[in-house]
């Protein structure tokens, strides 16, 4: 709004002193990033004694993990407190008309409604089991449904490309080394010189006109799996104080600074990676996100004052893969996500190996030779003796890793 409030005064004649920052996506994603850790950290308190009042207590299940039954009646739902503190700074510092602002603003409440839904149940309808998981996955191909659509017919979602090394580039003007603005299903493949990948290249027995016009058939379904994986992974690794949002602030940045890139068409030159027209308001919608998520993460630190439940983890996941999405950097999930996707997969594994074993050799050995101590995989950690804080602290640690390793594909290719 401030944005809109900036253009009006100037266009009417108006000067404030300082107000001309509010062009600047630098300065504004700046602010935004402030703003809503403050809103955060100041409301957060607030929103954690309301939800005790209401008695939003968490129902610990005894998994004979060390400490875990002081965890009883630590409020939940605290992703409230990232969503409130997400979308204040959004209206007021992002040109909100930004078709990529849409589908993320539309992302937090479509995931944070099933999350709030989820968590409801359990604790007010006193539901142990919450939300069926068949409701739960409509909802996110609901979602992945909504991204697909409109990355695909939307028009005002475009791309530029830049000409082949051996078109003269000019450095006078760098809008001349780009290709006129296309409408294509494409995402960047890392570590690969030839860097981009379309998707019609999938329907390979159609002609090239052909796979470009039916391509929606392969991108959107693709787009749904993105969603619904990477929100389920989000929502399995917050099983431990601190877990889930500190590996997200990680994850978070470095989309952040892909979007400050892409939309930057001298970067995107320097660079020799896709300009995205309008991408660089997406900078500020994830700096906002930033800030709120380390607002949280003050009060659910070990020992942990708040949960953010499902309404959290089931939102930060599907905004991250909606961002990722946008990005054209969904291929680049399985690294930069690479704890969310080794804590879904541990289950996956601990399932599938509990099955093979009892069926070949007996329920009593498959009991007695778990592939994990316990999964999710952080709960493996936890039976060898681990603390948590050390658990998480390391999560972090390895999540920077695989930034850095995503952050390097901008040069290696």
């Amino acid at each position: 709004m401030l944005y809109y409030l900036n253009e009006y005064l100037i266009s009417h004649g108006i000067h404030i002193p300082g107000m001309n920052l509010f062009r600047y996506i630098s300065f504004r994603a700046a602010m935004a990033v402030l703003f809503s850790l403050i809103i955060a950290l100041a409301y957060g308190k607030k929103i954690i004694n309301y939800l005790r009042q209401k008695q939003m207590g968490e129902l610990v299940r005894d998994l004979g993990l060390a400490g875990q039954k002081q965890k009883e009646g630590t409020p939940t739902m605290g992703g409230i407190i990232i969503i409130v503190a997400t979308i204040i700074p959004v209206l007021l510092f992002t040109r909100i008309t930004n078709v990529y602002i849409v589908l993320l603003i539309v992302s937090v409440f479509w995931m944070g409604a099933i999350g709030f839904l989820d968590d409801y149940l359990k604790k007010i309808k006193k539901n142990k089991d919450g939300l069926k998981g068949k409701f739960k996955v409509i909802g996110q191909v609901g979602l992945g449904l909504i991204v697909g659509v409109t990355m695909y017919f939307h028009p005002d979602i475009e791309v530029k490309r830049k000409y082949s090394d051996a078109k003269v580039v000019n450095r006078n003007n760098v809008e001349k080394n780009f290709m006129p603005e296309e409408r294509i299903p494409v995402s960047t493949v890392p570590f690969t010189k030839n860097n981009e990948f379309d998707y019609s290249g999938i329907l390979f027995w159609m002609s090239p006109d052909e796979a470009h016009e039916w391509s929606w058939i392969v991108f959107i379904p693709i787009v749904i799996f993105i969603v619904t994986a990477v929100s389920n992974g989000a929502n399995i690794t917050d099983g431990i104080d601190g877990l889930a949002a500190g590996t997200s602030v990680v994850i978070l940045l470095t989309l952040a600074f892909f979007a400050y890139l892409s939309g930057n068409i001298i970067f995107a030159d320097y660079l020799n990676i896709m300009f995205l027209p309008n991408m660089g308001e997406t900078t500020i919608f994830a700096l906002a996100l930033v800030g709120a998520v380390i607002g949280f993460f003050w009060y659910n630190t070990y020992p942990a004052q708040v949960f953010m439940g499902d309404t959290g983890s089931l939102m930060l996941g599907g905004v991250i893969a909606v961002l990722a999405i946008i990005l054209r950097k969904e291929l680049l999930i399985p690294v930069l996500c690479g704890i969310f996707l080794v804590e879904n997969l541990s289950v996956m594994l601990q399932v599938v190996v509990f099955k093979y074993r009892k069926r070949k050799y007996g329920l009593e050995y498959a009991q007695n030779n778990r592939l994990f101590l316990m999964s999710p995989l952080h709960h493996h950690y936890q039976k060898k003796g681990y603390h948590e804080s050390k658990i998480v602290n390391r999560a972090i640690i390895l999540g920077m890793l695989l930034a850095i390793i995503c952050l390097i594909t901008l040069k290696t290719r």
